[in-house]
């Protein structure tokens, strides 16, 4: 999915004759060459949505790079190989980041999933490169620009996902701008442990709770803008066979799931 919505930005570039040299990284291989997160099915995915080859190349910073970059002609596309191999990567080293531009004239960001996150793909590059975001980046601040601005009542904000540590802030902005605040997933557990519930062996961030209990705190003062589950599906063991069954929030069992 991701792939075909950079599609529009990676298409432009072909059709105006750039040399398109692109970067992207696949699950979390802790600075670590994994064989099972190479990018090649990337690659092979692209040629077909594109219709023309696009060459994976075996790293993404070095001589390899270099000189398929050099060699590149007008069009062409080549996929650079997993960025999170490198621990640099996350870490927004900017050796790593130099590397990376070393071989560009402009950085376009679509990665929008991950704008979030200070790396240096995302962040370190835009020092060493005249910068400017692709469609789905520029349509996506534009969608969320008016809705911060002007949204339409009565404004009410869905979050999920595993975590919240990495949503705290948002969270805490949106308070006094959205009418209400659903929050699901693995993101309400540590919520619901910060109000002392029990949330037996689900996802719990620790070090966020004394951060959350304020956060819940000045929701509560805004007239309870946010919601949090009343029930969740609990299981014991994620497996295909597993049994789960609904239990309300004060009664979840402290070996579930």
């Amino acid at each position: 999915t991701r792939i075909e919505t950079a599609l529009s930005t990676i298409k432009y570039l072909i059709s105006n004759q750039a040399k398109v040299i692109l970067m992207s990284h696949l699950g979390r291989p802790k600075g670590k060459v994994v064989e099972k997160l190479r990018l090649n099915p990337i690659a092979q995915r692209l040629c077909e949505l594109l219709g023309q080859k696009v060459k994976k190349l075996n790293d993404c910073i070095g001589e390899e790079v270099e000189k398929a970059v050099l060699n590149m002609q007008k069009g062409e596309v080549i996929l650079l190989e997993n960025l999170r191999f490198y621990s640099e990567e996350e870490k927004n080293n900017p050796k790593f980041a130099k590397l990376l531009a070393k071989s560009a004239d402009i950085f376009v960001n679509d990665a929008f999933g991950t704008a979030h996150r200070a790396h240096a793909s995302t962040v370190g590059v835009t020092g060493m490169l005249p910068s400017c975001a692709g469609f789905l980046m520029a349509k996506e601040i534009e969608t969320l620009s008016s809705l911060i601005e002007n949204p339409e009542r009565p404004f009410v904000v869905v979050l999920g996902g595993a975590k919240i540590s990495g949503k705290i802030e948002i969270v805490q902005n949106l308070l006094s701008i959205a009418d209400k605040i659903l929050i699901s997933g693995g993101m309400s557990y540590t919520c619901l442990a910060a109000l002392g519930y029990e949330v037996g062996n689900s996802l719990l961030e620790e070090y966020d709770l004394e951060i959350v209990k304020k956060m819940l705190k000045k929701a509560e003062e805004k007239d309870n803008k946010i919601l949090l589950p009343v029930d969740l599906v609990i299981t014991k063991e994620i497996s295909e066979k597993a049994e789960s069954k609904l239990f309300e929030i004060d009664n979840i069992p402290k070996d579930g799931i």
